[in-house]
């Protein structure tokens, strides 16, 4: 039985400006308003509004809230400020990752998940499981947020002109509760294009009111309405991994080069902990497959799932590819043998359709821009 697809709090208004809408993880969201590269070049050179109202948000509050955190995810979340950010992992007992996630400390008892979409509510069942026997609350807020994006170079004077909170003092990975355009918001010094850029966490019934307030503020400086199709582009040339792509249950974190978001100094046991163990030991004495940029030297583009390959053997596996509007030539993030994995490799090919069209291998990101 098929079931309708969310909608947010934007919608109309996104049909208003033409955008070609997708079904995304069970959510109607814009694909693109006009021209993906167009969109994918203003959060680059000037500035990019998103809609994100599809991820995930999960409060939680209460005494023990940090210890539920610290045990059912693999950072150490006792180590967060309040008013800090922190990227980690939730992983199955198997080590295999759940999604990754972004934690905001918002009081010395009171935290915010933020999961993917396509996850939110495997990693909603997964803490609330758990959070059994903490004296801790696990709350569903998908329906109390929208999530506005605004990225790109011009996004912190277009924000700065809306509202009084410190967003010089705002650190990159910290949020603040503020109020832009007379909204109340939390703002976050976070985001996935590899551009500077604020998510705005506010009551969907101010959404509308702040994404004119935020359009018609950078009007003057160029920035425009940005779907998902553009930031997928943009996430892909700044190597920021995509959950079913890059991370998926097959992976432990190790197997995917994150192994730094995993604290095994943190006090008492967590989710994984001993499978995660012996992937930590594997990787440190075998070669696993590991993740690089590829970069075509002609013109047909790979996708996710195309074999890698050299000398006539499979060395890997494409997991996103894309046209690359910064750098003018297709790439690709794919897992290849060790052996193969040296930027400046040769003779590696992506197998596309049975023709292997050659590809340079990489460091990631593709992309990373001047501070």
């Amino acid at each position: 039985m098929s079931t309708a697809p969310r909608l947010t709090a934007l919608d109309a208004l996104h049909r208003s400006l033409g955008a070609t809408m997708t079904d995304f993880a069970g959510w109607d969201m814009p694909l693109r308003y006009a021209s993906e590269r167009d969109e994918h070049n203003a959060v680059r050179t000037r500035a990019g509004l998103f809609d994100l109202s599809h991820m995930g948000e999960i409060t939680l509050t209460g005494p023990e809230a940090v210890k539920v955190l610290d045990f059912a995810l693999v950072g150490n979340i006792s180590t967060v400020g309040v008013g800090r950010a922190r990227y980690t992992h939730i992983c199955r007992e198997d080590g295999g990752i759940l999604d990754d996630l972004i934690v905001y400390r918002l009081g010395e008892s009171e935290f915010m998940v933020v999961a993917n979409a396509s996850n939110a509510q495997v990693v909603l069942d997964a803490i609330t499981e758990r959070a059994a026997g903490f004296d801790a609350e696990v709350r569903d807020d998908r329906d109390a947020y929208a999530l506005l994006a605004v990225q790109g170079p011009e996004s912190p004077a277009i924000l700065a002109s809306l509202t009084d909170a410190d967003l010089d003092g705002l650190k990159y990975y910290a949020g603040l509760p503020g109020t832009v355009a007379g909204v109340p918001a939390l703002i976050a010094r976070t985001g996935y294009t590899g551009e500077d850029g604020f998510e705005l966490f506010v009551s969907p019934e101010h959404a509308v009111e702040l994404w004119q307030a935020l359009t018609k503020a950078g009007e003057g400086v160029g920035l425009i309405p940005c779907g998902l199709s553009c930031r997928d582009t943009l996430r892909l040339e700044a190597g920021m991994p995509l959950y079913g792509h890059e991370l998926t249950t097959a992976l432990t974190p190790f197997d995917a080069g994150l192994g730094r978001v995993v604290k095994f100094e943190k006090e008492g046991d967590f989710v994984g902990r001993a499978a995660l163990e012996a992937a930590a030991e594997r990787a440190a004495n075998t070669a696993p497959r590991k993740l690089v940029g590829l970069v075509a030297e002609g013109r047909r583009v790979p996708r996710a799932g195309f074999p890698v390959v050299a000398d006539g053997q499979v060395i890997g596996e494409v997991t996103s590819g894309a046209p690359s509007p910064t750098l003018g030539k297709p790439i690709a993030m794919a897992y290849v043998d060790a052996a193969h994995a040296a930027p400046g490799t040769s003779g590696v090919g992506v197998d596309i359709r049975g023709t292997h069209e050659p590809y340079e291998v990489v460091a990631l990101p593709f992309y990373k821009r001047q501070k």
